[in-house]
C-alpha cells in the first residue's frame, strides 16, 4: 500500500523533540510523531506517596487530551481509556528507574496531547521518559542525588496490521483502517516491557507477530539513537 509522504511500511513518522518547553517543571518537552503533538512536563515532590510503606521512590503519570487535539471537541473529563494510558505511562516509566536510588520523593510525569493523529500514548511514553531524565538531571545537578537512578532508556512504538502488511507507527487514516493494533515498549537493554495487541476487526497469525515485533524493535532502536541528540540523555 502507499503510505502518505511516501512512507515505507517500516519506516517512523518524522520525530520531533523540544526540551525546556516549560520554565517551571524540572523537565519538559513538547514532543511530535508526525502530527501527533504531545505536552510532557516532569514535577518533583520532595516525598513518597502516603500508601507506601518503605521510604522510596516513586514514578507516576497522569494523561489528557486536550480538547482541541482532535477534529471534534475532546471533553475535559474522561475516564476509563485515560486512566489506561496513564497508567500504563506510569509502568513504563518505572522501569527505567532504580527507584530506590531515587530515594524519598516523586516524579510525577504530565503528558497534555496538544494534537492526535494516532499514537498518543507511544508519543506520550517516549516524550514522559525524556522529561524524566531532565528532572532526574535536575537533581543530581542540584547534589541532590549522588547516583544516577535511571538504569535503562525506555522509548514506545506502535504497529498496525491494514490491508494485510505491517505498518510501522501509523497515523490515523491508517489505523482507522486497521484490522489488527498494537503498542510496544522496549529498553534500552532490548527487552520488551510491555506489549498490548487487539485484534480490532479480525485476527493475527503467530508470524505476522513476530514480525511487528522486529519492526517495532528497529523502530525504538532509531529513538533511541534520537535521544542521543538530546542533551545529556542516550
Amino acid at each position: 500500500m502507499k503510505r502518505a509522504l511516501n512512507r515505507k511500511n517500516n519506516e517512523l513518522r518524522k520525530i520531533d523533540i523540544q526540551i525546556g518547553i516549560q520554565k517551571d517543571p524540572a523537565g519538559s518537552v513538547m514532543i511530535s510523531y508526525g502530527n501527533t503533538k504531545v505536552l510532557c512536563s516532569a514535577t518533583i515532590e520532595e516525598k513518597s506517596p502516603p500508601w507506601m510503606s518503605s521510604p522510596t521512590g516513586w514514578v507516576t503519570a497522569e494523561y489528557a487530551m486536550l480538547p482541541g487535539a482532535g477534529s471534534n471537541r475532546i471533553s475535559r473529563v474522561r475516564k476509563g481509556r485515560s486512566e489506561e494510558i496513564q497508567r500504563l505511562i506510569g509502568r513504563s516509566l518505572r522501569a527505567a528507574m532504580d527507584l530506590k536510588i531515587l530515594g524519598n520523593r516523586t516524579i510525577i510525569i504530565d503528558c497534555d496531547v496538544i494534537q492526535a493523529d494516532a499514537g498518543t500514548r507511544t508519543a506520550s511514553i517516549t516524550g514522559g521518559f525524556i522529561a524524566l531524565s531532565l528532572a532526574v538531571q535536575k537533581l543530581i545537578h542540584e547534589d541532590k542525588l549522588e547516583l544516577n537512578p535511571i538504569i535503562r532508556s525506555v522509548a514506545s512504538v506502535s504497529c498496525a496490521v491494514v490491508d494485510n502488511e505491517i505498518l510501522l507507527d501509523p497515523d490515523y487514516s491508517e489505523d482507522a483502517r486497521a484490522w489488527v493494533d498494537m503498542n510496544f515498549v522496549m529498553g534500552s537493554n532490548g527487552e520488551f516491557i510491555e506489549i498490548q495487541g487487539t485484534g480490532e476487526k479480525g485476527t493475527f497469525s503467530e508470524k505476522q507477530l513476530l514480525e511487528m515485533i522486529s519492526v517495532a524493535r528497529q523502530g525504538c532502536n532509531e529513538i533511541f539513537k534520537l535521544h542521543e541528540t538530546v542533551s545529556g540523555l542516550g
